[in-house]
């Protein structure tokens, strides 16, 4: 009777596993498609269920997070800004409107990465360092995805 009770609870446990871990497959391995629709639903979600943090270090990181995407959104701002111009041109592109143009791609990049520093160092302070370098790791697959959609709209130049 024993057995047949730990080969019954042994079963369920083994048809319940797969749906737990599709469920979060898309954190830990590569696919990207999922990964994109998890942020553009509900980016803070995603975060939360790959670090699972606990409640002191979700103290210590939401704050830093927040104030992080604050930052990625005004770099954001500076990159549609040279999108949106660029697109409603209807002349042709002069010299110098390209070099202000270039700086101000290079500008959003540099400030991007200025944040990304910022925000390293202070979750450093915060948490362990494997729960940072998954956070990080998780943001670069974010932020290329969004990198990958402008890239799409941004014509090269002529």
């Amino acid at each position: 009777m024993l057995k047949f009770l730990a080969a019954v609870v042994l079963g369920a446990a083994m048809i319940a596993t797969p749906p737990a871990a599709a469920e979060n497959k898309f954190i830990g391995e590569t696919d990207m498609p999922a990964l994109r629709n998890a942020a553009k639903t509900d980016k803070r979600a995603l975060v939360a269920s790959t670090l699972q943090l606990t409640d002191a270090e979700a103290k210590k990181f939401w704050p830093l997070y927040d104030a992080y995407q604050r930052s990625v959104d005004a770099s954001n701002r500076q990159r549609a800004v040279a999108v949106e111009d660029l697109l409603s041109l209807d002349k042709p592109l002069s010299g110098l409107y390209a070099k202000n143009l270039a700086a101000g791609l290079i500008a959003a990049d540099e400030s991007e990465i200025k944040a990304r520093r910022k925000l390293q160092n202070a979750l450093m302070k915060a948490l362990e360092p494997k729960k940072v370098a998954r956070y990080m790791q998780l943001e670069s697959k974010i932020r290329a995805y969004q990198a990958y959609d402008i890239a799409t709209v941004f014509p090269l130049l002529k």
